[in-house]
């Protein structure tokens, strides 16, 4: 289908998808959130791909929600903030978590508020040295969303969340690498080939065993040890019964590069 206000694009087993309203900092208004919906849904079903990238045009990644776009009309209640959460983001989310398949955040400039949210729900986060990521929601009397208060903390510890969301500071590219918040920092003119050299790496590999070592990430945050190891080995059982395990093993015994399928 056309999109209006991103692009999605294919290249060797790779889904980009663009989001595309630069004037405005890629920041979202519903047809914007319901386009990246359907399209991450395409790039999820779709089984030619096994990799997918997000990345924003222009200067900046995604700046979160378009407040101009939930601003109550004259005489009109307010638009229930909470509503949009649930149908706007949680979403996405759930989309880019619960899809077995790895997700690359290209964080070209700026990611705040949602947006720094939706980069950090990704596998993984490579982001230009003059990326910014900040956690704006206290500045306007809102609270962290889109994943934001349960992803944060898992990778900088609760200490370094609560300050990056009540002082609403902003975090440099390189803070974010050494804080552990993601994966790699790169000039700016080489976002784009390490970001897409990651993901045709990753869809590269055995696509379904990335998938079920994601879901047992997944569950690793809610799951106690006992749970965790019988997961383990549910899981295992299914990735023995792929066909890029037959693959790897085979290619091992030969000594030769295995050429996984994704199946």
């Amino acid at each position: 289908m056309a999109y209006r206000f991103i692009n999605l694009d294919f290249d060797t087993g790779v889904a980009i998808l663009t989001l595309n309203r630069p004037e405005v900092l890629n920041s979202f208004h519903r047809p914007m959130a319901e386009e990246t919906l359907q399209a991450l849904q395409q790039a999820a079903e779709e089984a030619s791909v096994r990799a997918i990238v997000l990345t924003g045009a222009g200067r900046a990644f995604c700046a979160g929600q378009d407040l101009q776009a939930v601003l109550p009309h004259k005489g009109a209640a307010a638009p229930d903030l909470g509503e949009i959460v649930r149908t706007q983001y949680n979403p996405m989310i759930r989309l880019i978590r619960h899809t077995e398949k790895p997700f690359v955040a290209a964080v070209n400039g700026t990611a705040a508020g949602a947006g720094a949210n939706i980069a950090l729900a990704c596998d993984f986060v490579v982001a230009a040295e003059n990326a910014t990521f900040i956690q704006a929601f206290a500045r306007i009397g809102l609270i962290p969303d889109s994943g934001g208060t349960f992803m944060l903390p898992r990778l900088v510890g609760l200490a370094r969340a609560t300050a990056c969301m009540m002082l609403a500071d902003k975090v440099s590219a390189a803070e974010a690498y050494a804080l552990g918040m993601i994966y790699q920092v790169c000039p700016p003119d080489k976002l784009m080939e390490e970001a897409m050299q990651l993901a045709r790496r990753l869809a590269a590999l055995p696509t379904q065993a990335l998938g079920l070592i994601k879901r047992a990430l997944n569950q690793s945050f809610v799951n106690s040890l006992d749970a965790q190891l019988e997961l383990e080995a549910q899981l295992q059982g299914e990735a023995g019964r792929t066909a890029d395990y037959q693959e790897g093993v085979a290619a091992f015994l030969e000594k030769r590069m295995p050429a996984f399928q994704g199946k």
